[in-house]
Parts: C-alpha cells; sequence; structure tokens
C-alpha cells in the first residue's frame, strides 16, 4: 500500500484520539473534583473513591487514574507509529519509531549485554511510563510519579525480576550469597536486598515530588510578591499577577521536563544494572550444563533399556 487510503487516514484519526483523549478526560475530571479554593495547595494525590473490602478499604486516587490514562495514551502513540510500517507506506513517523527502537536496544546491549536484549521492550516501557507520567504536570494535571504507591508498585515489579535471575544460580546459592563476604554481614545483606525496590521508589518519587512543591510554592510567593508591589494599580490590573509570568515556566522547563525525564532515564538505568550484575551467568551455565548431562544420561540410560529388552525379546 503505497498511498494512504481513507481507511488508513480514518484509523489515524481514531489513534490520535486514542493518544489525546484520556488527557483529555483526566484534565476534565480534575475540574470536575477539585473544589475552588483560595491560596496554595501542596496536598497528596486527591482520593476519588473508597471502595469497601473486608480487610482494607481500597481507595483510588487520581494518581492511579491518570497513570492508567498516560499508559492507554502510550499505547495509543505505538499504534500510531507503527501504523502501516509493514505495509508499504512512507511516513516520517516510521522513522522516528525506528530510531526509538534502534536507541533502546542500543542502550540496554551497551549496559546490560546482548544475553538480555529481550528485555529492550520493558525498558523502553519504563522510560516512555515514566517520563510521559511527569510530563503530564505541564497540563495540569497530578503526576503519578508524585505519588509513592504507584513508584513503589514499578520497584515492587522491578525487584521480583531481579530476584528471579538471583535465582537462576540455585536456590542455595542465592541463600549463601547473603553470607559473602562473612557470615557476620548476613543481616545486613538481607536489610540490603529488601531495601532495593524502597531504594528506588523514593528516589523517583521525591526528586519528583520536590519539583512540584517548590514550583507551588514559587508560584505562592510570586503570587503575594505581585499583589504587594502591583497591587496599587487601578481596576483590574492590580488583582493580575504579572510576576507569575515567566518564572513558574522556567521553572518549569527544569522540574517538569528535565529533572522528570533524568529521574526516568536513571529508573530505567537502576533497572539495567540491577537485573545484569545480580544475575549469576557462570552458576546458571554450571547448571544448564549439569541439567543437559543428566538429561543425556537418562536417555543413555533409557537407550540401554530398550537395547536389552530386545536382545531378550530376540533370544
Amino acid at each position: 500500500m503505497n498511498d494512504r487510503t481513507l481507511q488508513f487516514k480514518i484509523i489515524d484519526i481514531l489513534l490520535t484520539l486514542l493518544m489525546v483523549l484520556p488527557i483529555v478526560c483526566g484534565m476534565v475530571l480534575k475540574v470536575l473534583v477539585t473544589p475552588l479554593s483560595e491560596g496554595m495547595d501542596i496536598s497528596g494525590a486527591r482520593i476519588l473513591v473508597t471502595i469497601p473490602f473486608p480487610v482494607q478499604p481500597l481507595v483510588i486516587t487520581d494518581a492511579q487514574v491518570n497513570s492508567w490514562l498516560v499508559m492507554i495514551s502510550i499505547v495509543g502513540l505505538c499504534l500510531y507509529l507503527t501504523h502501516g510500517i509493514r505495509g508499504g507506506v512512507n511516513c516520517k513517523r516510521h522513522l522516528l519509531a525506528t530510531w526509538i527502537v534502534e536507541k533502546t536496544d542500543s542502550l540496554v546491549s551497551s549496559n546490560m549485554g546482548s544475553f538480555f536484549m529481550e528485555f529492550s521492550p520493558f525498558i523502553g516501557a519504563i522510560l516512555g511510563l515514566s517520563a510521559f507520567s511527569s510530563l503530564t504536570s505541564l497540563l495540569g494535571l497530578y503526576p503519578p510519579t508524585s505519588d509513592v504507591n504507584v513508584v513503589f508498585g514499578w520497584s515492587l515489579l522491578v525487584f521480583f525480576i531481579i530476584t528471579h535471575f538471583k535465582l537462576k544460580g540455585g536456590v542455595w546459592n542465592y541463600i549463601k550469597g547473603f553470607g559473602d563476604p562473612i557470615p557476620v554481614f548476613a543481616p545486613f545483606n538481607v536489610i540490603g536486598e529488601l531495601s532495593t525496590p524502597i531504594s528506588m521508589a523514593f528516589r523517583h518519587y521525591g526528586n519528583v515530588l520536590s519539583g512540584v512543591v517548590v514550583s507551588a510554592l514559587v508560584a505562592w510567593a510570586l503570587q503575594g510578591l505581585s499583589s504587594l508591589v502591583l497591587g496599587w494599580m487601578p481596576g483590574a490590573f492590580g488583582q493580575i499577577p504579572f510576576l507569575q509570568v515567566g518564572i513558574p515556566a522556567v521553572l518549569s522547563i527544569y522540574f517538569d521536563i528535565f529533572s522528570g525525564c533524568l529521574q526516568a532515564f536513571i529508573f530505567a538505568m537502576l533497572t539495567m544494572l540491577y537485573i545484569s550484575t545480580g544475575f549469576p551467568e557462570e552458576l546458571w551455565r554450571e547448571r544448564i550444563k549439569k541439567r543437559e548431562a543428566r538429561r543425556a544420561a537418562q536417555i543413555a540410560k533409557t537407550a540401554n533399556k530398550k537395547k536389552i529388552n530386545n536382545t531378550n525379546i530376540a533370544v
């Protein structure tokens, strides 16, 4: 398909809506559930729904909702970038999709090695989800990365993957590793192991939240300073916070864009390093060799039994 047919254009429009509508719905939802208030508000994620459960009620906050909306938008973006890529349609966005895949593969290959190339989609998903979640603050939404519960869920998933690859060297070798270099350090090594998801979550969450708080404090202070300095102006001009124009936007470039993308990169780097360095490749290969040797011995033993049985039948 060399030309863009009407069907192709319709699907493009639907995929564009899939990208945009979730964020628009999040903005509309915030306007509907946020009451009018005066002064500065730096409270945490707003509770939207509380569902009763036997042990503990399930609380749905705007951070969780925004996280799902970002994921839906990312799915729409991925589908849009790759739409028609195998159908012979020439689009600039296909070059962008190829560039993203190549850069992600290069990042994984240089930090984890060729053995972990299958992690490239996972690392790309972490980078995209974290970066876009932080950038939602530019649209006035509560960024999911400012909620420790959301980020801790990501860290817990990464911790399970790290533990899975550490166990590939054998359960006993994994337990024995807590005694390195001497058994006295075993309690400290256990604490260090369990603190991995906590440190990853609080590092990411703390840096993003601090930027949100600092930006809110500066905007609030500039509003008061503008009223104090320029309040003498007649009419409605004295009520306009002129000093809020420009400075919060400059801060937003660092806290919302640079810092958010940087924390996404750091989280992905820590994920790659923890998984690749925790994987005992030599022990895993030894286990594979022993498993193959046992399998070969079992096959040979079975073959010998069949040979003896056939000999007995012939006799």
